[in-house]
């Protein structure tokens, strides 16, 4: 099973979603790099259910550093983070172990580990999982803000409601950053909240789209081919679990424009070269630009619902009806947000790693 993400720095998740602990391992990390647990914290707060537009299932997530920490500090050598599991009901899913709900992964699970898995809550399939990915993450995304880079993500659509687009980027990343639904404007994010209400009292789901901007990542980070920026970035962003596409700049829209309107022109402001435009969302030939990074993902709706739903008992072979019990998100595009930081600060910090050199990422450096 392939858990590590990263060549130079890597990070490694452990357990499911109704085991003793989750966890992550951060490895090739460099030392002196700055551990804040309050900003930690407050990542996972952000990444937490929050009312009735969220699961019941509620978990502190208060986590402990075990290694690679000292005096607030990376040593250098790996960290590992744990996560304690504490508001489990695994009866829930005792009578359900052989049946194939719907758009999981209990099925394939099986067809890959012949019934060895831990179906408890999805297991380690579960987004659950997460939480270790956000604590890792939030440690990377703090030692890329110590070098000026920073990331910021907001519900750009959920069950068909919009938000604006990022506009002055710094600003709205540092807003965002803050906000418990994040969203632009409020409005917006009322009505959004209203569908997924109304979809949670209809016992169905619903699902959206995340826009990420990064700011201040260096030129010339990424491959020509295999490695291109977003080749990584989608690699990574495929390992949410609720992801099921993704676009970069103008995205899709870019196939029905013309070359002279897709194009970015360059020119010159203080010196620096920069783009007219970002269509291609910061990246050329799968190399930063120096441009704002800008991509979107689709987030599914939930797949629990509590509505039957046809599917398979796998171990009798016959069809049956599932009728889903536990606890569940209506949606989850709104707490996937943090998720989606995360995973792309891990990104960064392995792809800057490669580019300049382990050290790199610390701060002095």
């Amino acid at each position: 099973m392939k858990n590590t993400f990263g060549n130079s720095v890597a990070v490694t998740l452990f357990g499911e979603s109704h085991g003793e602990y989750i966890g992550a391992v951060i490895d090739g990390l460099a030392s002196g790099i700055t551990i804040d647990r309050e900003y930690i914290s407050h990542q996972l707060t952000l990444r937490r259910p929050s009312g009735k537009i969220s699961t019941p299932r509620a978990e502190k997530d208060e986590f402990k550093i075990v290694s690679g920490v000292l005096n607030d500090k990376s040593t250098g050598t790996p960290i590992t983070i744990l996560i304690p599991n504490e508001n489990v009901k695994s009866g829930d899913y005792s009578q359900i172990k052989t049946i194939a709900r719907p758009s999981h992964a209990d099925y394939t699970a099986e067809c890959k580990y012949h019934g060895f898995q831990d179906y408890r809550g999805g297991g380690h399939f579960s987004g659950r999982i997460t939480a270790a990915l956000v604590a890792a993450g939030a440690i990377c995304k703090f030692a890329l803000e110590e070098k000026g880079i920073y990331i910021g993500t907001h519900v750009k659509r959920c069950a068909t409601v919009q938000d604006r687009n990022f506009e002055d980027i710094f600003a709205d990343i540092k807003s965002i950053n803050q906000k418990s639904f994040a969203v632009f404007e409020e409005s917006a994010g009322e009505k959004m909240k209203e569908a997924i209400l109304a979809a949670s009292a209809d016992g169905d789901s619903v699902g959206g789209v995340l826009e990420t901007a990064i700011l201040g990542m260096p030129l010339g980070v990424g491959e020509p081919w295999f490695d291109t920026m977003e080749g990584m970035l989608s690699h990574m962003m495929f390992s949410i679990p609720a992801v099921k596409g993704i676009e970069f700049g103008a995205g899709f829209a870019i196939s029905d424009m013309r070359g002279s309107k897709a194009n970015d022109p360059f020119r010159m402001e203080n010196g620096k070269v920069i783009t007219e435009t970002n269509n291609t969302g910061g990246i050329n030939g799968g190399i930063t630009n120096g441009m704002p990074i800008i991509f979107r993902t689709a987030i599914k709706p939930t797949p629990t619902i509590f509505k039957p739903q046809n599917t398979v008992n796998f171990q009798t072979m016959t069809e049956v009806v599932s009728e889903p019990k536990g606890r569940h998100d209506p949606a989850i595009v709104h707490r996937a947000r943090v998720v989606q930081d995360a995973a792309t600060a891990i990104v960064l910090c392995d792809s800057l790693a490669l580019r300049f050199g382990t050290d790199w990422l610390t701060p002095t450096i």
